[in-house]
C-alpha cells in the first residue's frame, strides 16, 4: 500500500470510525469525492495548502463548502481535523491508504488492463473472471486504451504485472538479438 506514516495513520482513523458506523463504503465515496474535487481545483487545493493565509480562514471555507456538498458529520469532522492540523496536502494519499484497508476488508482487488484496442463485452467478463481465480477475490477493473502497445494486453494486479502486449514482445526480442550480437 502506497503512502506516507502520517496518510496510514489518518487512514487507518478513519477507516475504523467507518468500520464502527458500518459505513466503510459510503465514508470512502465521500473521501473520494472530495480529493477529486481539490484534484479538478488547482485554486482551492493551493489555498488549503499555503500558509501565508489564516488556518480561520481555511476552517471558514471548508465548513462553507461541506455544508454546500452535504457530506457525513463523520467525513466533515475529519476533512476539518486536516485543515487544523495541515495536513489536507496528504489527502490523496490518505484516500488510496484507506481504499487499501477497505478493499481487505470487502475482498477485493482493483485490476487495471491497458489494450492496444477496445474490448469486446465479453473478453471484459472473461479476464474479470479469470482475475477473480487467480486472485480469489472480487475483481473491480479498469480498462484503459494504450494504442502504443501495438496489440496484446497488460494486466496490473497489486504489485504484480502481466505483460502480454506486442511491444514488450518486441522489446524481449530487440533485446535477444542485441545479446546475440
Amino acid at each position: 500500500m502506497i503512502g506516507s506514516d502520517i496518510a496510514k495513520r489518518y487512514a487507518r482513523a478513519l477507516f475504523d470510525i467507518a468500520r464502527e458506523e458500518d459505513k466503510i463504503e459510503v465514508i470512502y465515496g465521500e473521501l473520494e469525492g472530495f480529493s477529486s474535487m481539490l484534484k479538478e481545483n488547482k485554486g482551492l487545493a493551493e489555498f488549503f495548502v499555503n500558509p501565508v493565509f489564516d488556518s480561520s480562514d481555511k476552517s471558514a471555507v471548508m465548513e462553507d463548502i461541506l455544508d454546500k456538498i452535504g457530506m457525513s458529520i463523520t467525513t466533515s469532522n475529519f476533512l476539518m481535523l486536516l485543515v487544523d492540523k495541515r495536513r489536507i496536502d496528504v489527502l490523496e494519499q490518505i484516500e488510496e491508504c484507506y481504499q487499501g484497508y477497505m478493499d481487505n476488508v470487502l475482498n477485493k482487488v482493483r485490476v487495471g488492463v491497458k489494450t492496444a484496442f477496445p474490448l469486446s463485452s465479453e473478453l471484459s467478463v472473461r479476464i474479470k473472471k479469470q482475475m477473480e481465480g487467480l486472485t480469489g477475490k472480487k475483481v473491480e477493473m479498469v480498462v484503459d486504451e494504450d494504442p502504443s502497445l501495438l496489440g496484446g494486453i497488460v494486466i496490473g494486479v497489486g504489485d504484480t504485472l502481466y505483460d502480454g502486449s506486442v511491444k514488450a514482445q518486441l522489446n524481449n526480442i530487440r533485446e535477444l538479438i542485441r545479446e546475440e550480437m
